[in-house]
């Protein structure tokens, strides 16, 4: 199962601009995540930063999750 969701991404990421752009957003918040992790002391505008961030990342990691049900459902049909 692990393969299939793999190559449905990877498939999507290649034919999908849309599935793309969001991946893509995901994986830039993902890279700002990590650089205000990894400061020894966070500020206040750091921690909110780091919130707004793992929001946006979610939101967008359910609308990825969306298209992939959608591309499910529509190849089983």
């Amino acid at each position: 199962m692990e393969k299939n969701q793999d190559d449905l991404k990877a498939h999507l990421m290649a034919t999908n601009e849309e599935y793309r752009s969001l991946a893509e957003k995901h994986a830039e918040y993902h890279k700002q995540l990590e650089a205000i992790e990894t400061k020894s002391h966070m500020t206040l505008q750091d921690e909110e930063e780091e919130s707004r961030l793992k929001k946006q990342k979610l939101h967008l990691k359910d609308q990825m999750n969306e298209i992939l049900a959608r591309y499910r459902t529509q190849r089983v049909a």
